[in-house]
């Protein structure tokens, strides 16, 4: 069994939804197929969903007539016949009544998780009906009968496998399709797993079964060795461990969300990227094997903040670690980077939702001395091997290039170091070209990406 999962961009044109359903028809074997919704349509219920909660009904209705334009025009290309394109039509009929209604009276923080889950519901329900009109036998499988979190907010993977056993049983179909992204809470309410969204059910749903693989379909050859939207010349990576994949992905790399690799790497599911735009290209396979040694890709992390705490109260001072990461702690705000010397601490976040009260806190333990919009570029590999040597190449490819922090020795997988956003893309780049420049000169097995 494997699980397919196709993103907002794979499923938001009529003519992608087409190669998807040749994508899977030509899937050897049983597969679960999960769906994201339509690109652009979590944007805009969310924007529907901030008009409603500020009571600006006719702003959102705007919004929901465009939306509804929109699927209505969609299914005339995605349709040929008169009676599937007249299902697809009441299913947008449906749905958008449920959405509409919402303006008409009080709206609510459950009501807005109902609304964000109609794009899944849709997006799902219009492939079911193009799969039926193409005699494709498929069976569609709702998210919202099997996929549960619980009061935390944590999926509950032994229920999630429960439920889907009997929802399954009986089932002759070899194709299977569901809803990435919604779930329900302890409640039974409709909820959503935020988190990471369709991948991470992706990645719940093959943890649960056991299935022998977990693809992810994008609009990209697999991962990068760094960003193809800013630097020249980058090349996809064949392999990666799940340990650098997840370095990856919580440090930047947008094809994958850091949560979607835990329930993999716990259960031992293969997961593999593909692009469903050049379905052929080997991609990115991520396993839990170290294939190869050394340095393996780039990400970088925008949005960040530095803080420095310096006091010479803290020299030889048991315990003064523990009142900075206490204060962090109080705010729920996680500390990404960490260097340390005799009088001073720094530390990166990515939330500054409570920047002002840590710091008026962190005022009584020092000098306190905060660097906004900052990135932190990290480079990802096994550097066991490598020890000697990995880090000089990184400065010396950074030798024009402020650095504020670096981390290194923190994780066998990565060194991170912090810059001025400002610098980012040329940090990116210098890097591609310093540490990259042999390892690219042998991938002769697909085109750079410009």
């Amino acid at each position: 069994m494997k699980i397919i999962k196709f993103g907002g961009t794979s499923v938001g044109m009529p003519h992608r939804m087409h190669q998807v359903a040749k994508i899977i028809n030509t899937t050897p074997g049983k597969k679960i197929v999960v769906l994201s919704a339509l690109s652009g349509t979590t944007n805009a219920l969310v924007e529907i969903g901030k008009y409603l909660t500020n009571h600006q009904p006719k702003e959102a209705i705007f919004i929901v007539d465009t939306l509804e334009d929109h699927y209505n025009a969609f299914v005339t290309d995605l349709l040929k016949k008169e009676q599937t394109i007249g299902l697809a039509r009441q299913t947008i009929t449906s749905h958008f009544s449920f959405i509409r209604g919402l303006a008409d009276g009080s709206f609510s923080e459950q009501l807005n998780k109902e609304l964000l889950a109609q794009g899944e519901l849709i997006s799902t329900r219009l492939f079911y009906i193009y799969l039926q009109e193409i005699k494709t036998d498929a069976k569609l499988i709702p998210a919202l009968d099997f996929m549960v979190i619980d009061v935390d907010k944590e999926p509950i993977i032994p229920q999630i496998k429960e439920n889907w056993q009997v929802l399954v049983r009986g089932v002759q179909s070899d194709t299977m399709i569901t809803q990435g992204f919604i779930c329900r809470n302890h409640l039974g309410e409709i909820d959503n797993l935020k988190r990471g969204g369709s991948d991470y059910s992706a990645s719940l749903i093959g943890a649960a079964i056991g299935s022998d693989e977990i693809q992810i379909w994008t609009d990209i050859d697999g991962m990068h060795n760094n960003d193809p939207r800013v630097v020249k010349n980058t090349f996809p990576i064949e392999a990666l461990s799940f340990d650098e994949a997840a370095e990856l992905a919580y440090f930047g790399a947008k094809i994958l969300h850091p949560s979607s690799i835990w329930p993999a790497q716990k259960f031992n599911v293969p997961v593999r990227l593909k692009n469903t735009m050049m379905p052929d290209a080997k991609g990115t396979l991520i396993t839990a094997e170290e294939l190869d040694k050394g340095i393996k890709a780039i990400a970088a992390k925008e949005g960040i903040t530095a803080i420095k705490i310096k006091s010479s109260r803290m020299l030889l001072a048991h315990g003064f670690l523990r009142r900075i990461f206490e204060i962090f702690e109080k705010y729920k705000t996680s500390i990404d980077m960490i260097t340390t010397s005799e009088v001073a601490v720094s530390v990166t976040i990515d939330d500054q939702t409570y920047l002002d009260q840590i710091k008026q806190e962190l005022d009584a333990l020092g000098f306190v001395e905060v660097d906004s919009d900052m990135t932190i570029v990290c480079i990802v590999g096994s550097f066991v091997s490598e020890k000697k040597g990995v880090i000089n190449k990184v400065i010396n490819a950074l030798k024009e290039i402020p650095i504020r922090m670096i981390s290194y020795g923190g994780s066998r997988h990565n060194i991170s170091v912090l810059i001025p956003s400002s610098y980012k893309n040329e940090a990116l780049q210098l890097l591609n070209d310093g540490l990259f420049a042999e390892l690219r000169a042998n991938v002769d097995h697909q085109e750079p990406v410009n």
